[in-house]
């Protein structure tokens, strides 16, 4: 069976995916795995200090999980092949950490019970990874970003909208700094 695969198929990005994917199996298997996984107060009060790297691999359902994935796989790919697998995971992750960080302390403030989980932070980064690089892309992404936040909201959805502009943020900045 695996003689089907090719070297291609073990992209950086489908291993990040595939990782994903099996936290979700163990977090929904996992008495309270959200709340272990995901970001929220148990971070300041418990020490839970894994949340802000592992609230990117936990969703908050198969369907949060697949369309992530899929956005993922999509763009992961495509960037992936233009900065090399290091430097994209480098990128997924520390994105995903300050984003992770930056949108706890946003909505901290405003709601305690918060349990941030999802990987949309992290990619609405890598959006904005290429914005910086592709001005021609740059209107759609942020169009895409504004439509993904504002429509789940419109009908009724609870969505961490506020990770997906930091998102854009953070990876616009990051391709600013790690430019040469």
């Amino acid at each position: 069976m695996l003689k089907n695969f090719s070297r291609k198929d073990f992209t950086a990005t489908n291993v990040l995916i595939t990782i994903t994917v099996l936290m979700y199996i163990i977090q929904i298997n996992i008495t309270n795995g959200g709340l272990l996984f995901g970001l929220n107060l148990y971070f300041l009060v418990y020490g839970f200090w894994w949340q802000p790297l592992s609230t990117i691999f936990a969703h908050g359902g198969i369907a949060h999980l697949g369309m992530n994935m899929f956005v993922l796989w999509q763009f992961g790919n495509l960037i992936e092949r233009f900065i090399g697998a290091k430097k994209f995971v480098a990128l997924y992750l520390i994105t995903g950490l300050l984003t992770s960080i930056l949108s706890f302390a946003y909505i901290y403030y405003l709601d305690h019970n918060v349990n941030l989980v999802g990987a949309s932070g992290a990619i609405c980064a890598l959006l904005g990874f290429v914005a910086y690089y592709d001005k021609a892309q740059r209107g759609g992404i942020i169009t895409w970003i504004l439509l993904i936040s504002v429509a789940p909201l419109i009908i009724g959805l609870p969505i961490a909208w506020y990770s997906h502009f930091i998102g854009l943020g953070i990876g616009f900045l990051y391709a600013i700094i790690t430019k040469r």
